[in-house]
């Protein structure tokens, strides 16, 4: 049985190319559709490259809620996943999509989430604090910021003359390297 997921990108979409490129030969799940806030999202650009669906929204479109709804029932999207999408998801997609919205926070939550904590305000703040490791936590979505259950964390080691961009580049590397494996890993546990 085939599982589609759609992609929720913000930005350029580093974490979404790395899901695409880790699924486009998986035997079972699939990356069916790329969804955007920015028209001009670079995330946008996989959808051409790899014949991927794309899907572009202002806020009263995803505010309104019934055609983003019936998009993602036309892709027959199964799973969300947030890589880099910086609005906080509608309570109506929550409720659709029950423990099937997988987000990636780039610090060890629940150090440093919530509303504003994204990119380089959270590694900011890591440096600012003295922090001697961050990471990355893997969690499902629900109505408050960053609060959902976590699925997955890995840390990184922190210098302590390392900059803001030093912490950026090692938490990326261990978003590259888990955030696909641990999206097949939560999925096939439900989908067989």
């Amino acid at each position: 049985m085939n599982t589609n997921i759609a992609i929720f990108a913000s930005g350029t979409g580093s974490n979404a190319r790395k899901i695409v490129e880790y699924f486009v030969q998986h035997p079972t799940i699939h990356v069916r559709l790329i969804c955007s806030n920015k028209a001009s999202a670079k995330v946008l650009d996989l959808c051409k490259e790899y014949d991927i669906s794309k899907c572009y929204f202002d806020k009263k479109f995803i505010e309104e809620g019934t055609g983003l709804l019936k998009i993602l029932k036309d892709e027959q999207v199964d799973y969300l996943i947030l890589a880099g999408f910086l609005w906080k998801c509608p309570d109506y997609l929550i409720a659709a999509y029950p423990n099937k919205i997988i987000n990636i926070h780039p610090s060890l939550l629940p150090k440093y989430g919530g509303k504003g904590m994204f990119g380089h305000y959270v590694h900011e703040a890591v440096k600012e604090n003295k922090e001697k490791e961050s990471g990355i936590t893997i969690h499902l979505v629900n109505e408050e910021y960053d609060k959902g259950k976590i699925i997955f964390q890995k840390k990184c080691e922190l210098l302590e003359n390392d900059a803001p961009d030093d912490i950026q580049k090692k938490v990326q590397v261990l978003e590259h390297q888990f955030f696909p494996p641990v999206i097949e890993q939560y999925i096939m546990q439900f989908e067989n």
